[in-house]
């Protein structure tokens, strides 16, 4: 079926969704703030929810705020199903997860519309707090539905502001009562903007994505002595500051002598009592450490935690470490990786096999059926950020390739495949 996307319908949704929560940017760039779980997440569901409602979908929310939307189909087959999120981090753009949310509707809208019938459903959904910025860890609605963590465990999570992830989730309408673990899809594909530079430094308009990074997420905490910062002579003090600055600068070290694609990053820094004149008495912050192999991010984990012991011992402080987040590399399924390639090379787009940097929805569910995703270039490589931007014709061209790839396996038997 050669099927034409309403491109202009889908850059509509995209800017009416980005109002809610709008920001502005330093530079005056328009972004987006929803929180998961925030009113303004709930807004945003809202919108999301009537629009699948005007489309006569069956809609399904579980116990974590999950809501998948399912084309009416008389087969009672397992659908195609693509989504993504629309929660954001604090400073967040008007692309991210929200692409592959709304272009998966504007798929199944222009299906219907057209009114051909596919051997399976198609379905959309978008996954409570893929951000892991409110509520640790990252992609926990998606971990959820593929069966990697209870609903019990976690509606009790603790948000880094103290909220109760069951209670906020009562407070905004969406604690629904679908199963979980969610029924398996036949297949699973998601549409999202790159996040990186790459595609747009190699003038490439869509990445067939080949798999995730696996991605560690430590809390760490030193605890040392507060004191003057002027009577206190440095050969005295137990200054937790001093050691984190030490363990970033070998950090980066330990990045560049292990090369690409390993990355390393301390992202958040809470100093007590943080005051110009004082030695702080403690030292919180993350450390984000990523590969695309797993006995090489298990190697690189284990070296900074002996780092972190190292160095707080030469300081003489207490170290206190919490894993927020952890997921081993994903590899996806080869086969629907090809049917994205062949897609975009038969609207004779561009395409690059890669790996993704970012953790995603679709790694999750990878556990549970063939899945694969959709890269379109971001500008400059910037995301998390008021000025995360992708060409108008890109983010088309990405929702018209992520069609071709929903109906190719619509009607697609992998059984046959293997």
């Amino acid at each position: 079926m050669n099927l034409a996307v309403n491109g202009e319908r889908l850059l509509q949704r995209l800017e009416e969704l980005a109002e809610i929560g709008a920001i502005v940017g330093a530079d005056g760039d328009r972004g987006s703030a929803r929180l998961a779980l925030t009113a303004e997440d709930g807004q945003g569901r809202d919108l999301v929810v009537k629009w699948m409602r005007d489309l006569g979908l069956d809609i399904s929310i579980d116990g974590v705020g999950n809501v998948i939307a399912t084309m009416p189909h008389p087969s009672g087959l397992s659908p195609v199903m693509t989504g993504s999120h629309i929660d954001t981090v604090a400073t967040g753009g008007r692309f991210d997860g929200n692409l592959g949310v709304l272009a998966g509707l504007e798929v199944i809208e222009s299906v219907m519309s057209a009114g051909d019938e596919l051997d399976r459903p198609l379905a959309v959904g978008f996954f409570t707090d893929e951000e892991g910025a409110r509520f640790p860890p990252d992609m926990l609605g998606s971990l959820v539905y593929a069966g990697g963590m209870t609903v019990e465990e976690a509606l009790d999570i603790r948000a880094v502001d103290g909220a109760r992830f069951g209670d906020e989730l009562e407070s905004i309408g969406y604690a629904g009562g679908a199963p979980s673990p969610g029924p398996a899809p036949h297949a699973f594909v998601e549409l999202h903007i790159e996040q990186g530079p790459v595609l747009e430094v190699e003038d490439i308009k869509i990445g067939a994505v080949t798999g995730v990074q696996g991605i560690s997420w430590t809390k760490v905490t030193l605890r040392g002595q507060s004191n003057h910062a002027g009577t206190t002579p440095m050969s005295m003090r137990k200054d937790p500051a001093a050691a984190l600055f030490t363990i970033g600068a070998e950090l980066q070290r330990i990045v560049e002598r292990i090369g690409e694609p390993q990355v390393g990053t301390i992202g958040r820094v809470e100093l007590v009592p943080n005051l110009v004149n004082v030695v702080p008495a403690s030292a919180t912050f993350t450390v984000d450490v990523r590969h695309t192999d797993d006995e090489t991010l298990i190697n690189v984990e284990r070296e900074v935690a002996a780092l972190i012991e190292e160095v707080a011992a030469q300081h003489g402080l207490l170290v206190e470490t919490e894993s927020l987040a952890r997921f081993a590399p994903v590899v996806f399924d080869d086969r629907v990786v090809e049917i994205v390639e062949r897609s975009a090379q038969q609207r004779e787009l561009s395409v690059k096999r890669m790996p993704s940097g970012a953790g995603h929805d679709a790694q999750m569910l990878a556990r549970v059926c063939p899945s694969a995703m959709v890269f379109t270039p971001s500008v400059r490589g910037i995301s998390h950020n008021p000025a995360e931007i992708t060409a108008d014709e890109d983010l088309i061209a990405g929702c018209q390739v992520l069609c071709d790839v929903m109906l190719e396996l619509a009607g697609t038997t992998f059984e046959e495949a293997k």
